[in-house]
């Protein structure tokens, strides 16, 4: 299969352990139970804390590319994920499109997975045993024209059912709505990943609890 991505965009994963300042794969910091899952966290969900609270979150330490792969495959079996917009940051080489092909993988998408650098989304179809549903994966590398978001339909998109997926989510600020994940890789040293996911709504915190009961259970 080819390499995905931007133009030198292709992780690197080394098979080597994880760095054991990584030795436990998380903390999590999770809100109570969920509400409506569409609803974005505000302060007042974390009652007796001063000033903005920080949104739940979760960081992962991931040792080579089969840990990714591990993750994508849990991450899958999340009912709420089929609505979810998750945005993906990191530098090149960080391994956004490797965590993308994936997670497609995982959703019983076959064929070629191509990188949507130049075409922006790439539409993806989901068969399930609830029925179909998309799945858009966004590259905004090279969205630099806000006027694009409504020429090619985006702001559709985004208000109809489906996953989506969006790397280098920065590019379209002002235009993207919030994410109910965000999904932060970062390269170490010792060629592992830290991974940092952030719930910015109700269904992301939901999410994120599956993360959670998924690498707890483990």
């Amino acid at each position: 299969m080819e390499p995905l991505g931007q133009p030198g965009d292709q992780p690197c994963f080394g098979g080597r352990q994880i760095h054991t300042g990584h030795a436990d794969l998380g903390e999590s910091h999770l809100a109570c139970p969920l509400l409506n899952p569409r609803d974005e966290l505000t302060a007042a969900d974390h009652p007796g804390i001063v000033g903005t609270p920080s949104p739940p979150s979760l960081t992962l330490a991931w040792a080579d590319e089969d840990a990714t792969q591990a993750f994508a495959l849990r991450l899958a079996g999340a009912a709420e994920l089929r609505h979810a917009f998750i945005a993906l940051h990191g530098d090149l080489g960080a391994g956004k499109t490797t965590f993308v092909r994936h997670l497609l993988r995982a959703l019983g998408i076959e064929g070629r997975i191509k990188s949507p650098t130049y075409a922006v989304v790439e539409p993806h179809q989901v068969s399930g045993p609830d029925g179909a549903w998309p799945v858009s994966h966004f590259d905004f590398y090279r969205f630099d024209d806000p006027r694009e978001w409504e020429d090619a339909g985006f702001r559709d998109i985004f208000a109809a059912e489906g996953l989506k997926l969006a790397e280098w989510p920065e590019k379209a600020a002002g235009v993207l709505p919030v994410p109910d994940l965000d999904i932060a890789l970062t390269s170490q040293a010792d060629e592992t990943r830290s991974v940092t996911l952030t719930a910015n709504t109700r269904l992301g915190e939901a999410l994120l609890r599956h993360a959670e009961a998924a690498r707890t259970s483990e």
